[in-house]
């Protein structure tokens, strides 16, 4: 799925979604298909997996392989890539292996693999057990991600809490300062990854993960930035390419799709909070106390914004508060427990829910993941570098968003001061691709639905399935409270036979949470 850009808030249900992003300038021509100059085709080894993964995942095992930092200098400097694995349940009904990513980028692939195939409580897992027994599920944390070469940028309180008023002129050149300071902190920090962190280099170590499974086509599950990533791949191995599912599509066109992708992402963000969240709140004014119409609920909501912007109450001010319905919007899973938050608040006068759940992480983990994102974004596609046009389209935007000085104070506004520039990001064609299936919610904020209809397009062999009257993050192998049956039915099919649906199709939208009176 996708990692929240930017110094986000508590890390609940929010971001079981995130944003997508990245790709860097090719320094060299693409590698053909067949092989990869440097990259030793040895099958991988599996065993043990770090502490780290082997806790929450005990079912994985793990191993590493070593590609090029430089696919323009195959036998120069190296670095090891984290690969985990769920083999298959049933190895007698053995397809082939499911490489899987769930987006970010900074959100590690690895153990994306483990929350794919580890049950809940009830037994359920995202992935259907029929999958499960013919899929070995592979993961693998991309480089400057988790157990990959992990790169950071600055100590971890650099964005400490409360941050200035995203929307307060007066705190322009503040935040300038923080995120340009924080760009600075990447290049020194990571002088010799940096240049190659990009989703092109990242689509050639899958490649080399491809190539040490012994597999000779490439199965792949991609969430959000994932999209891109398979996208990318596809534009590199398209021969390669078997089995492939997108899923929360990012539109791969322009020549500046982060910058694109983060002003689009305001606009979507407000019409999921208005549309879904605050219809839903109103529908059940007896459990939140909020009141029984839109207006009412919006009315409570700007009140409790407001205070906190004036006051900040200890770590949390407007900023965390805004990122924390920021990252509930992208699914539903923490629907209920942010608005008990707020209505303790707005009714009571009780700010400990709020702060607790608004309180961001501010240490090296949530750090490092803040770098990874900035330094694939900031270098995948082109920025602008006037700080004007930065503030001109915020301003713009935030007429009708309250999200639009919040976004763009994330690591969007790092790349204004970033230390290359990428004008000349791969050109997506879908050229010599076999079937693609594609999800999108109607009303996804972080990949909003019309980069979906651009991925769609650009991939001509592709399927696209709509989830109407959703505003989900991902729409396929969801986990239980937010699953899709008829989405899994339809990925699941497709895995398991290759075939797609005979055209564009949509399903329902799945159930919103019922919460119910203290």
């Amino acid at each position: 799925m996708i990692l929240m850009p930017g110094p986000r808030g508590r890390r609940t249900g929010l971001q079981v979604a995130v944003t997508a992003v990245a790709v860097l300038a090719l320094a060299v021509p693409p590698v053909p298909a067949v092989a990869q100059p440097g990259v030793a085709e040895k099958a991988l080894v599996f065993g043990a997996c770090p502490t780290e993964l082997a806790t929450p995942y005990p079912a994985l095992t793990c191993a590493t392989l070593t590609v090029p930092l430089d696919y323009a200098k195959p036998h120069g400097a190296k670095i090891s890539v984290l690969v985990s694995k769920h083999a298959a349940n049933k190895p007698s009904q053995r397809i082939g292996s499911l490489v899987v990513n769930p987006g970010g980028p900074g959100i590690s692939g690895a153990a994306y693999a483990g929350s794919l195939t580890r049950p809940d409580p009830t037994g359920f897992t995202r992935l259907d057990t029929a999958v499960l027994d013919a899929y070995d599920i592979i993961g693998f944390d991309p480089r400057g991600v988790f157990l990959t070469s992990p790169v950071s940028c600055a100590a971890p309180d650099h964005f400490s809490a409360p941050q200035p008023d995203p929307d307060a002129k007066a705190s322009r050149s503040q935040l300038w300062n923080l995120w340009s300071s924080y760009a600075d902190g990447c290049y020194a920090n990571n002088k010799a990854l940096l240049p190659h962190l990009g989703t092109v280099d990242v689509a050639r170590d899958m490649d080399a993960v491809r190539a040490g499974l012994g597999e000779n086509k490439l199965n792949y599950l991609g969430l959000s930035y994932g999209t891109y990533l398979g996208a990318v791949y596809g534009q590199l191995f398209p021969h390669r390419v078997g089995r492939m599912i997108l899923d929360g599509n990012v539109d791969p066109t322009p020549k500046d799709l982060w910058y694109q992708l983060t002003l689009a992402q305001s606009t979507a963000l407000q019409k999921r909070f208005d549309h879904d969240y605050l219809t839903w709140v109103a529908k059940y004014d007896d459990v939140f106390h909020l009141g029984t119409t839109v207006a009412a609920v919006r009315a409570a909501w700007n009140k409790t914004l407001t205070d906190f912007r004036t006051t900040p109450h200890g770590v949390v001010g407007g900023s965390e508060l805004l990122g924390t319905a920021y990252g509930v919007m992208f699914a539903e899973a923490a629907w209920i427990p942010f608005t008990e938050a707020l209505s303790a608040y707005a009714i009571h006068g009780d700010d400990s829910l709020v702060t607790d759940f608004a309180a961001p992480f501010l240490d090296a983990d949530a750090e490092q993941a803040t770098a990874s994102f900035t330094s694939v974004i900031c270098a995948d596609s082109a920025w602008p570098r006037e700080r004007s046009t930065y503030e001109k389209d915020a301003g713009k935007l935030a007429r009708a968003s309250q999200f639009a000085w919040y976004n763009m104070w994330t690591s969007a506004s790092a790349c204004q001061n970033w230390a290359f520039d990428n004008n000349h990001p791969l050109k997506i064609t879908g050229k010599n691709l076999p079937g693609i299936l594609l999800f999108n919610s109607i009303g996804d904020p972080g990949t909003p639905y019309a980069g979906a209809l651009k991925m769609h397009k650009t991939l001509p062999t592709s399927i696209l399935v709509t989830e109407k009257d959703s505003g989900k993050h991902g729409v396929f192998a969801n986990p239980h409270p937010t699953v899709n049956p008829a989405a899994n039915a339809i990925g699941t099919h497709y895995l398991l036979t290759g075939n797609l649906p005979t055209t564009d199709t949509t399903v329902p939208g799945h159930p919103l949470p019922i919460p119910t009176p203290a």
